[in-house]
């Protein structure tokens, strides 16, 4: 990690939820820190706390103590705009269940994530759609619908969605769930590409012992317990 700025930082971060009869711990004194530039594997079963983890690193839900920083600044202490604000420009998300919008064809779905980011209508604009969607092969589908193309196509869509306002990090909760073995290698190999070629941190979540290796660093929960912080 030297020379390299800390992208993402979590320190001693607990998550209690209240349940009938008492509290579940679905987080126990979890450290993490990731560089910029570097693709993080977050690996685990069901429920050892994956998305708990991955929804307080996108400032989606607040730990019940510990701090995390994004870019050196402490989630915790900003306000809800200045959350909201970090998501849309800063942050990249790509989730399993994609959540195209049904009425905009893979163009406009790309340009409307740019909209939220604030970046002004133009040929810059339409440039950097273009650019994204050829990056993840779909420069001959832009003008198609959700519903006229594939699980994997929909994927790729969504995950020019995430990079076209060049957020800082991408976070990627079981991304490659829905895809088949060879899909789910290529989404791996780009996201690869991102880190090297745009600086982007990303963090993603998998299932997949086959895609282990293509991490820089891996991060094992097991029932909200920390095993394992790896760097390659």
């Amino acid at each position: 990690m030297s020379g390299k700025n800390i992208v993402i930082e979590v320190n001693g971060v607990n998550r209690i939820f209240p349940v009938p009869g008492g509290e579940f711990q679905a987080l126990k004194d979890i450290n993490v820190m990731i560089p910029q530039g570097n693709l993080a594997i977050l690996k685990g079963r069901s429920g050892s706390g994956k998305t708990t983890l991955m929804n307080i690193i996108g400032a989606l839900d607040q730990p019940t103590s510990g701090t995390v920083k994004i870019d050196g600044s402490l989630v915790g202490k900003m306000s809800d705009k200045q959350k909201e604000n970090l998501r849309r420009r800063d942050m990249g998300f790509v989730f399993q269940a994609v959540s195209l919008i049904p009425t905009m064809n893979a163009f406009q779905n790309v340009e409307f994530s740019m909209r939220l980011a604030g970046i002004k209508a133009g040929k810059e604009r339409d440039k950097r759609v273009e650019e994204c969607l050829k990056m993840v092969g779909l420069g001959n589908r832009m003008n198609h619908m959700p519903a006229e193309m594939s699980g994997g196509e929909q994927q790729r869509v969504a995950i020019a969605r995430a990079i076209a306002h060049k957020p800082k990090i991408i976070l990627a909760d079981e991304p490659t769930a829905e895809l088949d073995s060879a899909m789910g290698a290529q989404v791996t190999m780009l996201f690869q590409e991102m880190t090297r070629k745009e600086g982007i941190t990303i963090l993603m979540t998998t299932h997949d012992v086959g895609l282990m290796d293509a991490g820089d660093m891996i991060v094992e929960l097991e029932a909200g317990q920390q095993v394992a912080a790896d760097r390659g």
